[in-house]
């Protein structure tokens, strides 16, 4: 079969039932995100599918690497912020193998669309760490029209320097991927695919639609934003959004490439203050189902049957590893692969194998695993047990039950964990807010 392109399209803070076909609501407008409910429709779509952690740059370096985050010393920040800046040792370090570096050295044409956040230059960044091209912020979030990140610093990157160019950031991610997928089309009717990995600030704070820029100017003094936004204006940065990966899949179809191309969709980890998680609990920063399960969908005509769900339990990294995979790329010797590939389900959505799935979070002591069925979980020093198959909203607490399910969930996380570098003496947590600003769940 001929090698894929891959498109691998990550929202930043999404939520679980933000979209359509996950059961998310109309707005007052009308159908949130009809692009890609169209998309999942005519293709697959996972119900529990998971991000490998509940906040954005250690899910980041999980998918870049397709290895658990923990193995590198930058994810341990809870996130990445600006005070590595000038660091050389809380980024992605540019000799590790990555999904683009790998695919590049197999045949691939790679670019970044998007926010990177594993790393500040001049120490890191996207064209160090495996990406021909790179278009976008670097920093955790930026203000969507004057694009600068929270310490005030403008970041909007072409290549390696600093560019500066007026517009709404979530438009001007799509309309450069519209126009990569123009330019590297005559290369992908033949035999050189591509990767563009488009990564969405969307629907991240602060909240900002195309109509907002007035309120920019008061939004930069704290971008977290948190005296504004509302449910209808979150839901239409996602439809904005939306809207861009429409024009994107417009454009494969122009040049004769839908047919043959991969389009992943996911988030970086549970929603945020807005997002609809429903039936989770939790949110982003939690290792409750709504900090860590999102949405998944996959689109491949020349692979996927239309209507395909899947039950498949899986990571972030497993997406980096089939896409590495399926473009004929191998692990590089001393960094072998903890993502498992999905290949067999992509081509057969019933088909599904037994998967355990482990995180832990320095912030609340936070721990789970997820076998099967059941997951165990520790949050402030309590644990808990859960059956998930019955029980999404981890209400329902089996640990008293199941004594020995749960004591040998818990001695099957220590022995994963034993097997990870321990988490840094001075590893931070940075929350963006806290109950003084909102009432908690």
């Amino acid at each position: 079969m001929k090698r894929p392109n891959l498109i691998f399209i990550v929202a930043d803070d999404l939520g679980f039932a933000d979209l359509g076909c996950y059961g998310g609501r109309d707005a007052a407008f009308g159908p949130v995100s009809p692009v890609l409910d169209r998309l999942a429709a005519n293709g697959l779509r996972l119900t529990d599918g998971y991000a490998n952690s509940p906040v954005c740059s250690p899910t980041r370096f999980a998918m870049i690497t397709g290895r658990y985050q923990y193995r590198l010393r930058g994810a341990a920040e809870e996130p990445l912020s600006a005070k590595g800046k000038g660091s050389t040792t809380l980024g992605l370090p540019p000799q590790h193998p990555t999904l683009p570096s790998l695919l590049r050295d197999v045949g691939y044409r790679t670019a970044l669309i998007g926010k990177w956040h594993l790393g500040y230059p001049p120490h890191f960044g996207p064209t160090k760490s495996g990406y021909d091209e790179f278009f976008g912020a670097v920093s955790g979030g930026v203000d969507y029209f004057t694009h600068h990140s929270p310490s005030g610093a403008h970041d909007l990157y072409l290549g390696e320097a600093e560019h500066a160019e007026e517009g709404y950031l979530t438009d001007l991610l799509s309309r450069r991927a519209v126009d990569y997928v123009h330019r590297m089309a005559n290369g992908a009717r033949g035999d050189t695919p591509f990767l563009l990995s488009l990564h969405y600030t969307a629907p991240h704070w602060p909240w900002e639609t195309r109509d907002d820029a007035h309120i920019a100017p008061e939004v930069a003094k704290n971008l977290f934003h948190l005296d504004g936004g509302n449910v209808e204006s979150y839901r239409r940065m996602i439809h904005h959004m939306d809207e861009g990966i429409g024009w994107l899949v417009q454009a494969l179809e122009q040049e004769g490439l839908l047919h043959d191309t991969l389009i992943v969709f996911t988030s970086d980890n549970g929603g945020e203050r807005f997002s609809d998680n429903w039936p989770l609990v939790g949110g982003k920063m939690d290792l409750t189902e709504g900090g860590i399960r999102v949405p998944w969908i996959a689109h491949w005509p020349a692979a996927i049957a239309p209507g395909s769900v899947s039950s498949q339990q899986c990571l972030t990294m497993d997406w980096s590893v089939t896409l590495m995979e399926l473009g004929g790329a191998k692990p590089a010797p001393g960094h072998e692969w903890d993502g498992v590939s999905l290949l067999p389900m992509l081509r057969d959505a019933t088909h599904t194998f037994e998967r355990p799935m482990f995180w832990r979070m320095n912030h609340r002591g936070q721990r789970a695993m997820r076998l099967g069925r059941w997951k165990y979980l520790r949050v402030d020093g309590h644990d808990y047990l859960f059956d998930i198959s019955t029980d999404a909203r981890e209400r329902a607490n089996q640990a008293q039950a199941q004594p020995q399910r749960l004591a040998q969930m818990r001695e099957a996380w220590e022995t994963w964990d034993a097997s990870m570098p321990a988490i840094p003496d001075d590893a931070t947590v940075s929350l963006g807010y806290s109950k003084a600003d909102m009432p908690q769940r």
